[in-house]
């Protein structure tokens, strides 16, 4: 897909020339905080040293309107989605889908399937339940109801994970933490759903997707005190998920929650994609007679293929929702894209993204790159090089498929309860244990845009977040002046 981009590639590495300029003395241009934002910060007991900004036109050719430690490298959390986005924009094209093809690879006759069902999986960021449902429907309107042989999962287009669950903060249960797989089905996650009956002083349970061979509770039952409030109704619940083939809800469900929606991811991971797979297949009235198992597809055209959403639209819900795991699969395609004989390693993607940010970026040190998402202790960027990116991107023709899959200011994504300026801006939130970041494009009335970048690195990071909402604030003010203005030291 890259050929659909070639076109932009010198303009850009122009764009990047004159970028450059903008923030070429940044060293010395360390600036005083703003009043309400240093205030901020006092009261969150982070010291300013711990804080890292940038506020600069988006067109690039004024200096930028502050400056506060913007060539340190910090961990950025999630705004290093920023940077997987952009560069996956610019290569791949926002048009860009991914494709799951299927083979029939056998005899039909009678609604009987002798022989395999095969399913090869490219690293689709977005195959829903919804998604799965309608591609085993697909494969039943070929005449098929009954399999006379095995389905086929090949997973080969990504390397098998070094990584688990739970390595990064021990919470292998928690949605967030799923690792990339090449045919990831619902981000391997469990929901389950809650509805309160109060006649019958339970709460029925109903999950998505049906995994095969997991025992699930119907129902559970209320709270003993009707006036009980929601409050941690998880923990109430007292969910044991420790046995992956039944899980257990020894606790009850307050009525006052009403309905709730509950994802976890699946405690046995690995066997996820089968499970699932299976599980909806039967639930759809078909037949197998062999099993679920991994394998490698056959040399031959396949049977059907089913499409992903496009990249612009899979980007907004990675940005709006910071969605690790499908930044992964983001992050993986790279690689894969531009080796596709060979499985998509994060070796591999980290030297495609490292290559991409010379020829594009160029003027500024490389990020530290890890998985791509900000998932991470070891990812690295300056305010300022994540400054120039956001330049980069706002003169490129798909800035408007990067600017939409940003959070909006107090409306939407992980902005939705921000206290700032409503509808002010668009920015990409981070959070970490012990990191707070944000960065995007601050609005001015009259149609001009400011690259706001703030990045925070202490164990009080979690406190400034009325800080933030005071920078996006005084951002916004100064995106409504018709000329930069300078803060003293």
């Amino acid at each position: 897909m890259t050929h659909l981009l070639t076109g932009l590639h010198s303009h850009l590495r122009l764009g990047c020339l004159a970028l450059g300029l903008a923030v070429s003395s940044l060293a010395a241009q360390a600036q005083a905080l703003p009043e309400a934002v240093a205030s901020a910060l006092v009261r969150a007991q982070v010291p300013p040293e711990a804080v890292s900004l940038m506020l600069v036109d988006a067109h690039g050719l004024n200096a930028p309107r502050l400056s506060h430690r913007a060539e340190v490298l910090a961990n950025p959390a999630s705004v290093m989605k920023l940077l997987t986005t952009t560069a996956a924009l610019d290569l791949l094209g926002p048009a860009y889908t991914w494709r799951t093809p299927v083979w029939v690879d056998g005899q039909v006759k009678n609604g009987t399937l002798y022989g395999n069902l095969v399913i090869a999986g490219q690293g689709d960021p977005a195959l829903s339940v919804e998604k799965l449902w309608l591609l085993l429907r697909r494969v039943q309107g070929l005449g098929i109801r009954r399999i006379q042989g095995d389905i086929v999962l090949d997973q080969s287009a990504f390397a098998p994970p070094t990584l688990q669950a739970g390595d990064f903060d021990g919470e292998p249960l928690r949605p967030y933490n799923a690792t990339p797989e090449a045919l990831l089905v619902n981000f391997k996650s469990l929901v389950l759903n809650f509805v309160p009956d109060p006649a019958q002083r339970v709460a029925h349970i109903h999950t998505e997707p049906p995994l095969h061979g997991v025992r699930l509770p119907a129902r559970v039952p209320l709270a003993s005190n009707p006036d009980a409030p929601c409050g941690d109704y998880r923990t109430t619940l007292q969910a044991d998920f420790a046995d992956p083939t039944r899980i257990l809800l020894k606790g009850s469900y307050p009525v006052s929650c009403g309905e709730k929606s509950w994802p976890v991811a699946y405690a046995d991971p690995a066997s996820y994609a089968a499970r699932a797979v299976l599980g909806m297949w039967l639930g759809l009235g078909g037949q197998l007679t062999g099993e679920v198992r991994s394998g490698t597809a056959p040399p031959t055209p396949p049977t059907l293929v089913a499409t992903s959403p496009t990249l612009a639209e899979v980007l907004r819900d990675i940005n709006k929702f910071s969605n690790n795991v499908m930044t992964q699969q983001l992050f993986l395609t790279l690689a894969r894209v531009a080796a596709p004989d060979s499985p998509a390693t994060f070796e591999a993607a980290r030297e495609v993204l490292q290559q991409w940010w010379a020829r594009r970026i160029g003027a500024l040190p490389a990020p530290v790159l890890d998985n791509g998402a900000g998932l991470s202790r070891q990812e690295r960027i300056s305010a300022a090089a994540m400054a120039q990116l956001l330049q980069v991107a706002y003169a490129s023709p798909f800035m408007p498929e990067l600017m939409a899959s940003l959070p909006v200011v107090g409306m939407d994504g992980t902005l939705k309860r921000s206290r700032a300026p409503l509808a002010s801006a668009h920015l990409k939130t981070g959070s970490l244990r012990d990191v707070l970041a944000l960065a995007g494009y601050v609005h001015a009335s009259h149609g001009r845009h400011l690259v706001l970048v703030a990045l925070i690195n202490h164990p009080n990071a979690g406190a400034a977040r009325p800080a933030m909402d005071a920078l996006v604030d005084w951002a916004v003010a100064q995106a409504s002046r018709s000329s930069p203005v300078s803060v003293d030291r």
